[in-house]
């Protein structure tokens, strides 16, 4: 009991008289410093969920993206958020291992960005693109070749829109307001 008493007393002490440790690097609320103020950043054109490419590699050289239209579309669904809606799309690729989707932009006679929205006569079209490996891999189930991607559209180009369509290989499915 003298023992266990003792200590907790010498230990209050010491902690009691370590008032430097609040401006030392002891401490994890100084770990990271002080906020500073910076220029914006523009996130259309970053996205902190992929990591930045630098330079080249010996395994992947800067190559076009080459992906084809998934087999099938299976489900479409918008769900509203602030600013815009986020498209949710389901589908089923030809066969297993399918990588690098993405919801593209159906450009017909465009000059802008590859990237951007466009609505002609109160469609907004995406083509959902999926890279396949070059190796042979089995085709499987649905659900093991089963792919969801997303896309975010903005409340400006949603006030243009009457219908969403998403085209695959061999179907297209479409949500109406």
């Amino acid at each position: 009991m003298r023992k266990t008493l003792a200590l907790i007393l010498i230990s209050t002490l010491v902690v009691g008289g370590c008032g430097a440790v609040r401006d030392s690097r002891l401490n994890p609320f100084n770990w990271f410093g002080r906020a500073q103020s910076g220029a914006p950043v523009d996130a259309a054109s970053t996205n902190p969920l992929l990591p930045q490419r630098s330079g080249t590699s010996l395994l992947r050289r800067n190559q076009p993206y080459t992906g084809q239209p998934v087999e099938q579309i299976t489900g479409l669904t918008i769900e509203r958020m602030p600013g815009g809606a986020i498209l949710r799309i389901t589908a089923v690729a030809a066969r297993q291992g399918s990588y690098e989707v993405r919801v593209s932009p159906d450009i017909v006679g465009s000059t802008g960005p590859e990237d951007e929205d466009i609505v002609v006569d109160g469609v907004l079209s995406y083509t959902l693109l999926a890279e396949t490996p070059r190796r042979a891999t089995p085709v499987g189930t649905a659900p093991s070749r089963s792919i969801n991607a997303a896309r975010f559209v903005t409340d400006d180009v949603l006030a243009q829109v009457r219908t969403i369509r998403v085209n695959g290989a061999r179907n297209s499915m479409t949500v109406r307001r």
